[in-house]
């Protein structure tokens, strides 16, 4: 297989930003819809009710937003920070936006003391978990949730990327091991069967 040229992988990368960056923006649009009386609302996280999720979430936006400016090493901004889901939102896509390009290195402590990705690498792995989160919190509110087929499109070889291993059974992580879809399963499905949510499972 021929491999892509600079232009074509930057082309790529600032396509998966700009559709990372609708899914972020989606996210926050069901989050304002979250009342106090919801946060205690089970999701299909497993032990996890709906206020446990958005400081998840929140700290996710926090870390990955360090780690896009060369912080992501300090396990002080994986911490839930002291500001709001839509304030952390918006600081991960400013980061984002600004970052050089899609061989710079961002540090995921996360996945192991000195780990660090390309920037391709690490906005997918942040764009997969809000599309599973968004979705997480819409079956938490009992409400639909359709991102759109180009970002189905673009997330499904992602979560067929994510490995199915031992650490899906940690108390902590956010994805389950996978399951089978239906013969008949959409991409959104697929997705979500593969990171080890069943759409027909109650929360």
């Amino acid at each position: 297989m021929p491999t892509k040229s600079v232009d074509a992988v930057r082309e790529d990368f600032d396509r998966l930003r700009g559709l990372h960056a609708r899914v972020i923006r989606d996210s926050v649009t069901l989050v304002r819809r979250v009342t106090p009386e919801d946060l205690t609302r089970p999701t299909p996280c497993s032990g996890w009710d709906l206020a446990d999720l958005l400081a998840h979430m929140t700290a996710q936006h926090h870390g990955f937003a360090a780690a896009a400016v060369g912080h992501g090493h300090d396990l002080a901004h994986w911490r839930v920070p002291p500001w709001g889901y839509e304030a952390a939102a918006e600081r991960v896509l400013t980061a984002f936006a600004a970052v050089d390009g899609p061989e710079q290195p961002f540090a995921l402590p996360e996945f192991g003391a000195g780990r660090t990705f390309p920037a391709r690498r690490a906005v997918g792995f942040h764009f997969l978990d809000y599309v599973a989160h968004s979705w997480d919190v819409a079956r938490s509110l009992g409400r639909a949730y359709d991102p759109g087929p180009d970002v189905l499109a673009a997330a499904l070889p992602i979560a067929g990327a994510v490995p199915d291993d031992d650490f899906r059974r940690a108390p902590a992580s956010p994805f389950r091991p996978g399951l089978a879809p239906a013969a008949d399963a959409g991409p959104l499905e697929r997705i979500l069967a593969m990171l080890g949510r069943s759409v027909g499972a109650a929360c």
